[in-house]
């Protein structure tokens, strides 16, 4: 209820007057709230919708909720009927691992590979005769001293470095001393290199040929045996690893050989020719491996061994191991797998029940605590698509059995409505989203606790954010150890050991982690939905933003009487639980529009006064314009809407009283409303902590001789006089929030104009002989703002 509304004070409408145009605008209004309902039932219905349709399906829950490593609290638990016990993850992964090693690669037969090393064989000893020739021509014209000794010499060169055999030197002039030699002495063809050479890796390719050789190194090969497939003939065999060799193995028995059949010159020789011809004939089929492993999963079993009807499972107070918990979750299949239709649908109508309530919830705290986001469909539905975005990819992550639920940042919603609301809602929002997760997530208990304490502890670190940093490490940092001490408690309290603690915490790490894409989201929402939140209030409280720079140098008694009045704006809003960051910034914001034309307001002025050459009423016209030049420069700069509503709100519709009484004195014929602000009056606490913080400011800087009493006995008169004149009939401030800010005002202008010592001039003290003494005095202080 309003100050006015209390005091009775309010205008009240004559009632025997017509109210033109209520009707009307009744009849819109209903059209509104009418349309508003049919919003806000369709954004509930698709949240509700979308949360049904996203719960899993594939399971089905036969036994009561247990806990690895507790007692087993239900009574003795017997088998319904016979079914297989499944094999755990982690077995059947091993299993697959073992089937993979034990699957033998394939290997396909290049049946041209020998012909094609031939060949080639054969083309680079081609290659080679010219060579040959040239330098055993050269050394017969220098044996008979002949004059084309020269020209054979270049000529061998040339046909040396044309030749495609990629030899050293010495390995073309062994060859080629070698067949000189042969040439001159008319020796047998089996004493010349060129031809041992040849033969004897003619011999080696067939050899390698026939025992195989295959383009895999053998280390990177597992199994023992491989198998050996002929397309031509369709024919495949399995043979020892160790049989064939690899390109490296082949290159190091051909040197072997070598060896002990040349010298080691020769040998050197013929590896750089085998070298460039010498190529696997066993080319590994990856396609065809696969297919054999597919094969060879196929026939791998899921179960192992069987649960006979009327067996005893678990039995009251012993302790739920792994191997029992594996034999109620394949209970649990077999009997998902045997429910009826009925039975699957009264378990989901179950778990539709549970997740309606907690919306349900949800939404009558917003119906009877937060009327401003419930009229409003838009940020109705903001509210929705938050608490979306963490239920979806819950749900989504629920059928890979390899990701912790842990993982999801549940916070991200609660801290994003805090931020964006207030604490309150975040923590409401807080216990639906455990419910409805929880649910999701097997009605995990342990789950919904570390995700209750991690977002209540994360909402609490962000409901009032005085720097980003607080955000980007406090709030990750709370998250993370809340986790990591709710499951360390269950831990210890479970006996379990570390083991599942320390997986836990990977899982945990990601979560705080992912808490950092909050503040992205918070200025997407921003953006999309035209709010303000803290962050950008943050943003904007920087005094060396361009518009507070130019507020500073054009009207300086402006931006220092504004940073004044923001002081105790953040006081006195702190104090009664209001927004004290959005009552600060606005404050700094709240008379910008002086720049336009500063010379006009007091605290600007220094000797002249540009109003003496103004009437009242024109002077009252320039006052009132820096309201309306304000909102002007504040849209121009992009500032908020709110921050725009203190600027046009901050003098409300009160009169303009010096110029007021100067009109007075001058003429009969006044009219109030040319001396008062447009309005409108302030409609939210902030913004009327901002007008009395406003009038306060400037009139008690105006004061000389300053007292406590005094300035209780001010504040008291300008607070009391924005109520009498009904400037706070739409806010909604109580009396004693009134009282507290009237304190708060009190509080910290008493030390801002308290009594100071005056130091006497350089020539009294000089005339006095006490130029070292301080003598008690004050401080005259400014006159007051014009515009009050």
């Amino acid at each position: 209820m309003s100050i006015l509304k209390k005091l009775g004070l309010g205008q009240k409408k004559p009632e025997n007057l017509p109210n033109i145009g209520s009707g009307k605008r009744r009849e819109k209004e209903q059209k509104n709230e009418k349309k508003n309902k049919y919003y806000r039932a369709l954004i509930l219905t698709a949240f509700l919708g979308t949360v049904i349709f996203v719960l899993p399906r594939s399971t089905f829950q036969p036994v009561d909720s247990y806990t690895i490593g507790e007692p087993w609290r239900s009574d003795d638990l017997t088998a319904p009927f016979t079914f297989s016990i499944k094999k755990t993850s982690e077995e059947l992964e091993q299993e697959r691992e073992t089937i993979r090693e034990q699957t033998e690669p394939v290997f396909h037969i290049d049946t041209d590979a020998e012909q094609n090393m031939e060949s080639d064989l054969n083309s680079i000893f081609r290659e080679m005769q010219p060579v040959l020739d040239s330098y055993a021509q050269w050394q017969r014209a220098v044996e008979n001293n002949s004059s084309s000794a020269e020209s054979d010499s270049i000529r061998y060169m040339q046909e040396k470095e044309f030749s495609e055999v990629l030899m050293s030197d010495s390995a073309w002039n062994l060859l080629a001393e070698n067949h000189a030699e042969v040439v001159f002495n008319d020796l047998p063809e089996d004493r010349s290199h060129v031809s041992r050479v040849r033969s004897e890796l003619t011999r080696i390719i067939d050899e390698f040929v026939d025992d195989g050789i295959i383009d895999r190194d053998k280390s990177t090969i597992e199994q023992e045996d491989i198998t050996i497939r002929n397309l031509d003939d369709l024919t495949q065999r399995t043979v020892s690893k160790q049989n064939v060799r690899d390109m490296d193995e082949a290159s190091s028995a051909a040197r072997r050989q070598l060896d002990r059949t040349f010298s080691s010159e020769l040998a050197e020789t013929a590896m750089q020719i085998l070298s460039l011809v010498l190529q696997p004939n066993l080319y590994f089929s990856e396609a065809d491996t696969e297919a054999n492993y597919t094969q060879n999963l196929s026939n791998l079993s899921l179960t192992k061994g069987a649960v006979d009807q009327g067996q005893i499972i678990v039995r009251r107070g012993d302790i739920v191991t792994r191997d029992t918990a594996n034999i109620l979750n394949s209970l649990a299949e077999a009997r998902s797998l045997t429910a009826t239709t009925l039975e699957r649908s009264m378990r989901y109508l179950g778990e539709t029940i549970i997740i309606s309530i907690a919306i349900i919830m949800f939404f009558i705290y917003i119906y009877l605590y937060r009327k401003p986001i419930f009229e409003r469909p838009l940020m109705f539905f903001l509210v929705f698509l938050v608490l979306t975005i963490v239920i979806l990819p819950s749900a989504f992550i629920y059928p890979f059995e390899s990701v912790n639920s842990l993982i999801i940042p549940i916070a991200i919603s609660p801290i994003i409505l805090t931020i964006i609301f207030d604490s309150r809602v975040g923590l409401m929002a807080t216990v639906s989203l455990a419910i409805i997760t929880g649910v999701i997530h097997d009605y995990n208990f342990e789950y919904m606790v570390a995700t209750i304490a991690a977002c209540s502890l994360g909402v609490f670190s962000v409901r009032d954010i005085k720097k980003r940093s607080q955000f980007f490490f406090i709030t990750p940092g709370i998250v993370f150890m809340t986790y990591v001490m709710v499951s360390a408690g269950f831990s210890l309290a479970r006996f379990t050991g570390w083991e599942i603690f320390i997986e836990n915490l990977f899982f945990i790490g990601v979560n705080s982690v992912f808490i950092l894409f909050t503040y992205p989201l918070i200025l997407l929402f921003e953006k999309l939905f035209k709010i303000t939140t803290d962050f950008t209030l943050l943003e904007l409280a920087d005094t060396n933003l361009p518009l507070m720079k130019d507020l500073m140098n054009k009207a300086p008694g402006s931006f220092h009487h504004s940073l004044q009045v923001a002081n105790l704006a953040e006081s006195a809003a702190s104090n009664i639980g209001a927004n004290a960051l959005l009552c600060r910034v606005g404050a700094m914001y709240h008379d910008i529009g002086k720049m336009v034309k500063p010379s006009y307001f007091i605290e600007n002025q220094n000797k002249s006064n540009d109003h003496d050459k103004l009437k009242p009423r024109m002077s009252a016209l320039v006052i009132k314009a820096h309201v309306s030049e304000g909102v002007k420069i504040a849209r121009e700069h992009n500032l908020p809407e709110v921050l725009i509503d203190f600027i046009r709100t901050h003098h409300g519709t009160s009169l303009i009283r010096y110029f007021h009484s100067k009109a007075m004195e001058s003429t009969e014929n006044v009219m109030d409303d040319d001396f008062r602000y447009d309005g409108p009056i302030p409609f939210t606490k902030e913004q009327g902590i901002l007008m009395l913080a406003d009038g306060v400011e400037a009139s008690c800087r105006s004061m000389k001789d300053t007292t406590y009493n005094k300035l209780e006995a001010q504040i008291n008169r300008i607070v009391d006089g924005n109520i009498n004149d009904e400037q706070l009939s739409n806010c909604p401030l109580t009396f004693k929030q009134i009282q507290i800010i009237k304190e708060s005002f009190l509080s910290i202008l008493k030390g801002v104009y308290h009594s100071r010592i005056e130091y006497p001039d350089e020539d009294e003290a000089q005339d006095t002989g006490a130029s070292d003494k301080k003598v008690p005095g004050k401080t005259p202080s400014k006159p007051a703002d014009s515009s009050q």
